[in-house]
Formats: C-alpha cells, structure tokens, sequence
C-alpha cells in the first residue's frame, strides 16, 4: 500500500518527502484555506509537486460538468502532471468519462460506499477516494467500507485505484493495509504518529548508553 500526504502544508510535506516513503500528495480546497490565504495557489501546487514528484491530486470546484472540464483544463496547463479531483456527483461522473476519454487521470472523491466506488470506477475513475474517518464519525464503520471495496474489486478485477481518505488515527492505517487498499492518504501528523514506538526510543537510547560507556572506557 501506498502513502500519501493529505495536505498542502509545504513545510509538512517537505519533511515527509524527506523521510523517503511518500508516494504522492493529495489536496483539496478546505486544506489549500488553512494555509495563508495570500498563497500563490498554483506556486504551492507546483512546489509541492517538485518536492514529492508523483501523484498530486488538484480538485476542481465547479459542480456542474461543463465547468468541472473548464477547470480540469486550465489545471492542466500550467501542471500538466496533475490527477483531476473531481466530487462524486452525476455532473462529476459525466465529467470523469469525458477526461478518461481523453487519458486524463481523475480522482473520483467525497466517496462514503462501495457502490459509489464501483459506480466511479465505471465511469473510468483511475483513482476512487473513499473517507472513512467521516463514516466513522457518524457511528458507522468506515474501515468495512474498504474491506467491501476491496473485495468487489478481487472478485471483478477492476482497474482503478482504491485510495483510504480521511485517515483518523495509525490504527485506520493498520486497517485499511490489511483490507487491501492501494493507498492510504494520510495527514502528516499521522504518520509521524504511526513512526513512533516507545521500545524504539528506549531501545535506541540504551544503544546510545552502552557505546558511550565502551568509549568512556577506552579515554
């Protein structure tokens, strides 16, 4: 499984790229307004792409297709490498078909089922976004989205990418690992959580402790 960065903190992803495990970088228009609102939106994007190389996910805003093409086109030329984010509604379904047509990466998001998946991916989705954090959130089991979505895609053989969103916490990680997602976007600070174990830091202290004491024991 993959991972992505869900974020467009540059300073965030560029420590994470920096780590070496990340595979891409997924935005959208509530993370791109938590950054200062003076940004260069489109500088940010391309920096980001510089840093990570891969996957870049950049979300249209329109709701109506023709405008979701409008904008899928005015992103691709000034970033030619971007993944079109388009929101799962029917104008957006008509709109995948049409970019797919045309060999242009989507990114089918705001996904909550695996019919919503399986109906995005036959529209010619290359990636389907579903979120299971927010699923959770309502007291239904986000991970079991996955598993569901997982195993229609074993039993047909479908060819888009499943990608777990709206990660909580390492154990959705773990989860969705182990159901068979293909990525796994991610916010930074969970990640720097799922690096860390205490029997590591106390492990790697002892280590430390005792080379010191054969130096000491050599001066």
């Amino acid at each position: 499984m993959e991972l992505y960065v869900d974020s467009a903190n540059l300073k965030d992803i560029k420590h994470a790229a920096s780590l070496g495990f990340i595979s891409g970088v997924t935005t959208n228009p509530t993370l791109l307004a938590r950054e200062d609102p003076s940004l260069d939106i489109r500088a940010l994007i391309l920096d980001i792409h510089r840093t990570v190389g891969g996957h870049v996910s950049v979300e249209v805003v329109s709701t109506d297709t023709s405008g979701m093409l409008r904008e899928a086109n005015e992103i691709l030329e000034w970033f030619p490498e971007a993944t079109i984010k388009i929101p799962f509604i029917p104008e957006g379904l008509s709109a995948v078909r049409e970019l797919a047509n045309n060999g242009i990466p989507t990114n089918v998001t705001l996904m909550f089922t695996p019919l919503q998946a399986l109906i995005a991916a036959n529209a010619g989705a290359t990636y389907v976004s579903l979120f299971i954090g927010r699923l959770d959130d309502i007291t239904t089991d986000g991970v079991k989205a996955i598993e569901e979505t997982c195993e229609i895609w074993d039993v047909h053989g479908l060819e888009a990418l499943i990608i777990a969103a709206s990660i909580r916490h390492p154990m959705h990680l773990l989860a969705v690992a182990k159901a068979g997602a293909h990525i796994a976007t991610t916010p930074y600070n969970v990640l720097m959580q799922a690096m860390k174990h205490p029997l590591t830091d106390a492990g790697l202290a002892a280590f430390l402790r005792d080379h010191q004491k054969m130096v000491s024991a050599k001066t």
